[in-house]
């Protein structure tokens, strides 16, 4: 979340930062609250000084009467402390709640706009999409054909969204985990199999909304846990509550998880087969900095991201996201959309990864924080996250960039060590 500091000292751009991502937060009830809790901390002090002086002077009043009577002042100025400390408690919860809706600042040049129309196309991978000589089937049929996707089993089995893959698809999914992992340690990266489930309290940190009408998460009956919608969240609450090394970062990690998203409200042609599904699974990278150290940071995980789909050989365009397409955590990030040939009546790009720089917006909410060494006091760490892989997605675009004629599958080179293969089908 932002620093209350900052929301109070820069109020008017607070405001046109929500104006632009399309939030509406009770910024003026706030810094009433603010005021009020204010006063009655400075009540509390008040009080609590008086106290204290009344209870130096007990020890010199002799008189057992009039000593009673300054033991019971004493009393009642404590119980006035404790009125206006209670008061100033009540006032916290309620601007921390308020504090919480506020998104993260916007980058100056990240695009203003309403929604994702607004986003601004700023690279192109090195591959052009394809001219076929053939009519172009979309992964659904591709994979139905070959029996590797079955979404007839996922819904008997377990329902709507869910689905099977089997044969030579498994391989080449894990294939694209494996390259994808090897790649990451080459980068520096620590790999990670986290948990696929947390509690409500690390994904309100991380920025989700663990329950509620508007939630997009599968949460436990009777438990504080949910299913993740990604590593971002495991990874992330890795180190919360703890204080890093300033000479440790920037710390990267990258995490295999299944993803659980429920989609609520999903539908159309592009959201059919496996680009919008309930289960997946996703080869995250998250990373802890410090705060400058993180513009380049991002602009690193972007090319790492770029330079995977570049080795599947996949025609990709980076965007640039609009104000009011980030999510509150993001104070920039770029989406990577893959050339789907499949999708439309020509073919439509269509989202695959996203990298978003979140400064000290999660690590606040989450409570990482760095020491610098001999050096008093300690600071909030800056958090990234972005997306390797997200299998469903890579694998659409593998099968239906790299489909041939006879319905096989030309896999790409960096993936044929991994898959000992040169197609599948």
């Amino acid at each position: 979340m932002l620093d209350r500091k900052f929301i109070l000292q820069n109020l008017p751009a607070v405001k046109q930062n929500c104006l632009d991502r399309g939030v509406s937060c009770e910024l003026d009830r706030l810094v009433e609250l603010e005021q009020q809790r204010k006063a009655a901390d400075t009540e509390a002090q008040e009080f609590n000084r008086q106290a204290n002086e009344v209870a130096k002077s007990i020890g010199a009043v002799k008189d057992p009467e009039q000593r009673a009577a300054v033991v019971e002042q004493g009393r009642s100025l404590r119980s006035h402390k404790d009125a206006a400390q209670r008061k100033v408690d009540e006032l916290e919860v309620e601007i921390i709640a308020i504090q919480r809706t506020i998104p993260n600042m916007a980058h100056p040049a990240a695009p203003r706009g309403a929604d994702d129309l607004a986003n601004c196309e700023v690279a192109r991978g090195k591959h052009a999409p394809r001219t076929f000589d053939f009519p172009v089937k979309d992964h659904l049929q591709l994979g139905s054909e070959k029996g590797w996707i079955d979404f007839e089993g996922g819904a008997r089995t377990t329902g709507q969204g869910f689905y099977f893959l089997a044969g030579e698809l498994v391989l080449l999914d894990l294939a694209i985990q494996q390259m994808a992992i090897e790649y990451l340690m080459q980068r520096g990266f620590i790999p990670t199999i986290t948990p696929d489930l947390a509690r409500a309290d690390i994904l309100e940190g991380i920025g989700f909304m663990p329950r509620g009408p508007e939630t997009q998460v599968y949460s436990v009956e009777q438990t504080d846990l949910c299913l993740i919608g990604t590593a971002e969240i495991t990874l992330g609450g890795l180190y919360a509550g703890q204080t890093l090394e300033a000479e440790s970062l920037p710390l990267r990690l990258c995490g295999i998880s299944h993803c659980y998203r429920t989609e609520a409200g999903a539908a159309g042609r592009a959201s059919r087969g496996l680009y919008r599904v309930h289960q997946f699974t996703k080869v995250e990278m998250f990373v802890f900095c410090l705060p400058e150290q993180s513009d380049a940071l991002h602009e690193e995980l972007r090319d790492i991201e770029c330079e995977l789909f570049d080795l599947l050989e996949i025609p990709y365009r980076v965007v640039d996201t609009a104000t009011g397409d980030l999510g509150g955590p993001a104070y920039r990030k770029y989406d990577l959309e893959a050339w789907m040939p499949g999708r439309g009546q020509q073919g439509e790009w269509g989202e695959v990864t996203s990298t978003s720089n979140c400064t000290d917006y999660q690590s606040r909410r989450l409570n990482v924080r760095y020491k610098e060494k001999d050096v008093k006091g300690t600071h909030f760490v800056h958090t990234l996250n972005g997306t390797a892989f997200a299998l469903s997605r890579a694998l659409i675009a593998v099968l239906e960039n790299h489909q041939q004629a006879d319905g096989s599958v030309q896999i790409p080179a960096a993936l044929q060590p991994y898959l000992r293969r040169t197609k599948i089908g």
